[in-house]
């Protein structure tokens, strides 16, 4: 794919000519500047638009979705604007005009019409993330409560599930940042981990109905405790 290509025809009596750019610059389809054919600016990364409720798993979707187009690049930063003069600023402008068209396309009428005339993605980006990537005590305490009050209820042993898992995804991405990156060697990391998985464990068994008390019973005698994910099968399977 030819990344810029200009072309002049000159018309003399019955005779023309066409020149073409010898300077042309493909782009390889590795590359974050390649476009498919079917990347059209009409295209939306999410199903549903983004009305201001569910930033979290909204923001998870798009760049999803952009990592599969390979333009995440035009996010993070490793694929920053070139220079005016160099051979791929127009494919790179190109790029970075239709993904901002793909994240508008993503957005409900009003919040895309405020954010309408930002220069590039990256102020795109910056202006959602100010506006609506703030962790709030607010927001914390709802989705602690939905946890603490959720029980299985007329819900099977997956549906429950699947319910709380979610609700703990969306509590440890509020938290995202307050998380612990440094190599422990004292294993008190490791200690952290199990404890909060035990903690998942018997909020899970807690919520319950009361014809699973034997298989409760059985799994609080094991030592060590085992992971949800390890006793969610096995519960699934009593349940059938």
């Amino acid at each position: 794919m030819a990344v810029t290509e200009e072309s002049s025809e000159r018309v003399n009596g019955d005779a023309s000519t066409v020149d073409v750019d010898a300077s042309a610059v493909s782009v390889e389809v590795i590359s974050p500047l390649y476009l498919h054919p079917s990347d059209s600016p009409g295209a939306m990364l999410v199903p549903i638009p983004f009305s201001g409720i569910g930033y979290r798993s909204w923001r998870r979707s798009v760049l999803r979705s952009l990592s599969i187009k390979n333009k995440l690049g035009f996010i993070n930063g490793k694929c920053p604007r070139p220079s005016p003069e160099a051979p791929t600023y127009t494919q790179w402008e190109r790029c970075d005009d239709i993904v901002i068209a793909w994240i508008l396309n993503s957005l409900s009428k009003e919040i895309a019409d405020s954010v309408e005339y930002v220069v590039d993605l990256a102020e795109l980006w910056v202006e959602l993330e100010d506006r609506y990537e703030q962790t709030n005590g607010a927001k914390l305490y709802q989705i602690q409560k939905e946890i603490n009050d959720l029980s299985q209820g007329s819900l099977d042993i997956t549906g429950y599930y699947t319910k709380l898992k979610k609700l703990w995804e969306e509590l440890s991405n509020l938290n995202a940042k307050s998380r612990c990156t440094c190599n422990c060697t004292c294993g008190a990391k490791e200690s952290m981990h199990k404890a909060e998985q035990d903690r998942r464990l018997i909020k899970f068994l807690m919520g319950l109905n009361e014809v699973y008390t034997v298989m409760r019973g059985s799994t609080l005698i094991m030592n060590p405790l085992p992971s949800l994910a390890q006793a969610f099968p096995i519960l699934g399977q009593d349940e059938k």
